[in-house]
């Protein structure tokens, strides 16, 4: 029984962020996190297999350095982590992305109950979009916006938070499931993990390790496959300080009248 998560290590966006002259990130100059969901959905991850045993292999497409993310996430207790990486994949969109991340998952091979786990979206590009495409590529029962999963048989009870309540659908095993912030406390890295971290295997899929695969064509992977085109890309303008009145009489909210209808904000 294993459990793969998809994990992605995204720009932090309380720093500086740089933009290549074509319009694609330029990671390599920008302090990056662990994308937040995705936190979400190795928590979840972890706690079925402290449960029912399963075993947890995480994924992620990226650069060499994503090492230390994934070094990161054994710390937590994820058993076994695979860096896909090559210049062939590189400024790869979500469909792009989804056919990479598909043919790895493949490749390491899926049997019947096993999970994919992915965070709802990534906070640089904000489609949720790779999670779905990799359960259709790979032919697999899909349930998003998960907000709360439980075990039952052979199948998985999923509970998904919409914006007027909640669904409960229950599916079958292997199927994939994406994850929202709600669903979880994501733990952190154990003293015990940090030390064992950097002893444990790292598994690399690079070009040579997955170009049989059907889903991987070079005119549909990497920058030049990407059917998404960037228009534009910037850094938004640093917003003004706020204005703050003082005191709480009359005159004080006589003022802020005056302020907002000099706006035409009433």
């Amino acid at each position: 029984m294993k459990i793969f998560v998809t994990v992605k290590q995204v720009p932090d966006t309380s720093g500086k962020v740089a933009v290549n002259e074509d319009g694609t990130l330029n990671r390599a100059s920008m302090q990056t996190i662990i994308n937040p969901d995705d936190l979400n959905a190795v928590e979840q991850a972890l706690t079925l297999k402290e449960e029912f045993g399963y075993k947890v292999v995480a994924f992620t497409m990226g650069p060499m350095p994503a090492e230390g993310m994934l070094r990161e996430l054994m710390a937590m207790g994820v058993d076994e982590t695979v860096l896909v990486s090559a210049r062939e994949f590189g400024g790869s969109d979500t469909y792009a992305t989804s056919q990479i991340l598909a043919a790895a998952i493949d490749t390491y091979g899926i049997e019947e109950d096993d999970i994919i786990i992915a965070g709802r979206q990534a906070i640089d590009g904000d489609t949720a979009q790779v999670g779905p495409q990799i359960a259709e590529k790979l032919h697999l029962p899909q349930v998003t916006y998960a907000g709360e999963v439980t075990k039952e048989g052979e199948s998985l009870i999923i509970k998904r938070m919409l914006e007027d309540g909640y669904m409960l659908v229950k599916v079958p095993t292997p199927c994939m499931i994406t994850c929202i912030k709600e669903l979880n406390t994501p733990r952190y890295m154990s003293v015990i993990g940090t030390e064992k971290c950097w002893d444990m295997p790292l598994k690399i899929m690079d070009f040579a390790a997955l170009e049989n695969h059907p889903l991987i064509d070079k005119t549909t992977i990497g920058l030049k496959g990407s059917p998404t085109n960037i228009y534009k890309s910037f850094t938004p303008p640093v917003k003004g300080g706020g204005m703050i009145l003082e005191g709480s009489d009359k005159n004080t909210t006589d003022e802020l009248v005056s302020i907002l209808t000099g706006k035409h904000i009433i």
